[in-house]
């Protein structure tokens, strides 16, 4: 147990210490409300015209097909498997192994790097601020890769030995892959290329954090969730799913889908600073993580994220008289203030930048 120091509220509990000591109901402090529990609303792998989420074919990213299906992915759905995405399958395998045995050490080495709410780096086991909050049965790492003047080698633990390799190269590859998912689409737009790009604040602007998840066992699944519904609030998030659990869930149509990972695949999903820029016709969707008794899960997140102080607002292009700029202007930094606070809650911050029907705009920002 962390003491309530370093900006946390109360004494900060790892949900692994909690799953290995056996206990056989969970705190109350994890417990959901009923209407946020697992069993609580409609569960499926599919949808109702029988699908799942898209699976999109990265193969040919020059092809006019590969920016329509991207952007019709996030037009429809703001999530997509991406196969065949230039990222070696070894490298993905090492990724996760180095990780499995960073939260398998001891856990005097892994408080080594225990994390704060001034910055989220390093290893947590809660998000937001609030005394008294309900908590996800899930820690975590955190990490910040570029711009490189928020790079901190003494955050980045040193065991496993190739962690710390494995996980650079792992964010050069994948960050280049957001490049390129960037440049999709912007064409699926139609507008430039580098459109996209340029918002972020050039390819060089953008910023690059990983988030490493790891889900215990939980004796008491149907009363928690590993991640409360949210959506994303950076830019694009490329997730490496555990290979051998399923939990990620997205809300469709008012049903939880639970998606089925492509082996080597990639689930890509829109964050709230590329619906805002699109002026919404791409849209971030709330997603959420459930756990369960059997198994432990991992899961490795890579953020591609504005440049935190430059203003976000609908790219013109994308702005009418009949499609009026629908969000005001804010800077990430100032953005992502919200889920530092107040922790993951649906999708009530980007709903909080709305304009009203006047033209005007909510004042209210939470």
């Amino acid at each position: 147990m962390e003491g309530a120091g370093a900006g946390w509220p109360e004494p900060v509990v790892r949900v692994q210490s909690l799953s290995e000591s056996g206990v056989a109901t969970i705190p109350d402090c994890y417990v959901k409300p009923e209407s946020e529990r697992p069993a609580a609303a409609a569960l499926t792998t599919t949808t109702e015209d029988g699908g799942g989420i898209p699976v999109v074919d990265l193969s040919s990213p020059s092809d006019p097909a590969t920016a329509r299906a991207v952007s019709e992915a996030c037009r429809d759905w703001g999530f997509f498997q991406a196969v065949n995405h230039g990222v070696p399958a070894e490298l993905l395998r090492r990724a996760r192994g180095v990780w499995r045995g960073f939260f398998r050490q001891p856990m005097e080495v892994k408080q080594r790097y225990a994390n704060s709410p001034a910055t989220y780096e390093g290893y947590g086991s809660r998000l937001g601020v609030e005394k008294g909050a309900v908590l996800d049965w899930g820690d975590y790492y955190f990490l910040h890769v570029r711009p490189p003047h928020l790079f901190d080698p003494h955050k980045w633990p040193h065991l496993p030995p190739d962690l710390r390799e494995t996980t650079e190269e792992y964010s050069r590859e994948v960050a280049a892959l957001g490049g390129r998912l960037m440049t999709a689409m912007s064409v699926g737009l139609g507008v430039g290329e580098t459109r996209l790009q340029e918002a972020f604040g050039g390819a060089d602007g953008a910023g690059v954090c990983v988030r490493v998840n790891y889900y215990p066992r939980c004796p008491q699944p149907e009363l928690t969730l590993g991640l409360s519904s949210h959506s994303d609030p950076g830019g694009m998030t490329v997730l490496l799913a555990d290979d051998r659990v399923r939990g990620l869930q997205v809300r469709r149509r008012g049903a939880w889908v639970t998606v089925d990972p492509v082996p080597d695949a990639f689930i890509v999903n829109v964050g709230d600073q590329i619906q805002v820029l699109t002026n919404a016709t791409y849209r971030s969707v709330e997603h959420r993580v459930m756990v369960n008794a059997a198994d432990e899960r991992l899961s490795v997140a890579l953020f591609y994220n504005p440049k935190s102080d430059l203003p976000l607002a609908p790219m013109p292009e994308l702005v009418s008289p009949d499609r009026p700029a629908l969000y005001k202007p804010m800077t990430f930094d100032e953005y992502r203030m919200y889920i530092r606070r107040k922790g993951p809650r649906g999708k009530s911050q980007v709903d909080s930048l709305k304009a009203t029907a006047g033209g005007g705009v909510n004042a209210s920002t939470s």
